[in-house]
């Protein structure tokens, strides 16, 4: 992973100024947390298949498998290219769930077909993204929308299916009950254009930790 960039550094100070301008209670959890340091993937092959691997574990267990696909893969990393050459037994021997094997091979499949460009991801808009990305067996809205925050660097992505901003949004703002969508979008409503990096914040606030 990459750490932020200068040139990105001065969008975030333009972005932390106008969430702590919008909203007195966001303003509060950016000062308790403090600095934003937000780290990114390269948007490629590899980096979509490791969010694949770490769905639904927790982080020092999918970390382990996820080094010994990069082992099976050998010198190659893990690429479109390598996955193939691997039976699924491989893969499986790895610690993948059957599941999780056929969703990377698929998402291998139509790397290596043209049908997902990841050097043309860059150029295509959020919404074009994601639909893209979802026609791959097993990546859904929310898998496209962290490939969109992380590797992209879009910066108005709001993830309203993840748990964990619902539930630091339940927190913050004092709320009866995990929030709905719509509520969501109406509380992060004035953080536009930067509720990715508010997101971040929404995460640090509940796990201590980096997103």
């Amino acid at each position: 992973m990459l750490d932020v960039p200068p040139a990105l550094s001065v969008s975030s100070r333009k972005g932390l100024s106008h969430l702590r301008q919008c909203d007195p209670t966001l303003a509060a959890a950016i000062d308790r947390i403090g600095p934003y340091r937000m780290q990114y993937p390269a948007p490629v092959f590899s980096s979509l298949a490791r969010s694949i691997v770490f769905q639904q574990l927790n982080g020092r267990a999918a970390s382990t498998i996820y080094g010994r696909v990069e082992l099976a893969c050998g010198e190659a990393g893990v690429s479109s290219d390598s996955i193939l050459r691997l039976r699924p037994a491989k893969l499986r021997a790895a610690g993948l769930s059957q599941q999780k094997t056929e969703y990377i091979r698929d998402l291998a499949r139509r790397t290596c077909s043209g049908a997902i460009d990841f050097t043309a991801l860059p150029a295509l808009a959020d919404e074009q993204v994601i639909e893209c990305l979802t026609q791959v067996k097993g990546i859904g809205v929310w898998t496209a929308q962290m490939f969109l925050m992380f590797s992209l660097r879009r910066p108005d992505i709001l993830p309203t299916a993840d748990f964990g901003i619902r539930s630091a949004m339940k927190k913050l703002y004092a709320l009866g009950e995990l929030p709905k969508p719509q509520q969501m979008e109406s509380i992060a409503h004035p953080w536009k254009p930067w509720r990715t990096l508010a997101c971040w914040y929404l995460w640090r606030s509940i796990d201590g930790a980096a997103a």
